[in-house]
């Protein structure tokens, strides 16, 4: 039982830093560019956090702490203050497809095999900032159109997928060596969660 929640209280604190470092990585080591119409997109590797968290706690866990990261980073924009319900639910997604991908499928955590921890940790990667790709911009354009009434959204969606595809592939290969870096040394000094 104390161990039980000995973990539950790592997954929080953990999920908390993880929710820390999208924050930090997103509003301070980002690119903004301007588009038309008053908007904004940029490249950052806000996404890479929220990736990496999934891996290392799992996708409930580690969605959550890259959605209230990223969330909060909007919520401190004048930009992108009016997108943060979006960011919440696309960020907590890119979280539950990695740890879906990486924990039940590949079950990462349940080898020691490092091909096999690899290839699941990069496919996780992959799949999840895939979603991004298609999702983020995707219901971007109609949440700017159908609830802010912005008509630039369509100036601005050839854009917001250019640069979400940047985003994803510099998140892929990041979150990928971070995992492969960080994993055996938190399984070594005993801060590696179990996921079930």
């Amino acid at each position: 039982m104390n161990q039980n929640r000995n973990q539950q209280l790592m997954k929080i604190v953990l999920c908390g830093l993880v929710a820390a470092l999208s924050y930090v990585v997103f509003t301070f080591l980002q690119i903004k560019i301007p588009l038309p119409g008053g908007d904004q997109t940029s490249i950052h590797l806000g996404n890479a956090v929220c990736v990496l968290g999934a891996l290392l706690l799992g996708g409930l866990w580690g969605g959550i702490g890259g959605a209230i990261g990223m969330t909060i980073g909007d919520l401190f924009d004048p930009k992108y203050i009016m997108l943060a319900p979006k960011t919440f639910i696309l960020k907590l997604c890119i979280g539950l497809i990695a740890g879906l991908i990486a924990h039940k499928i590949g079950k990462i955590t349940q080898t020691e095999d490092k091909k096999h921890i690899f290839r699941y940790t990069l496919l996780a990667s992959i799949v999840s900032l895939a979603f991004n790709v298609v999702f983020d911009p995707l219901i971007g354009y109609f949440y700017k159109l159908l609830i802010l009434g912005q008509p630039a959204a369509q100036l601005t969606l050839a854009w917001n997928i250019a640069s979400t595809s940047i985003n994803a592939v510099a998140s892929v290969i990041v979150s990928t060596a971070l995992y492969m870096v960080l994993r055996p040394a938190m399984a070594k000094a005993h801060l590696l969660p179990k996921i079930k």
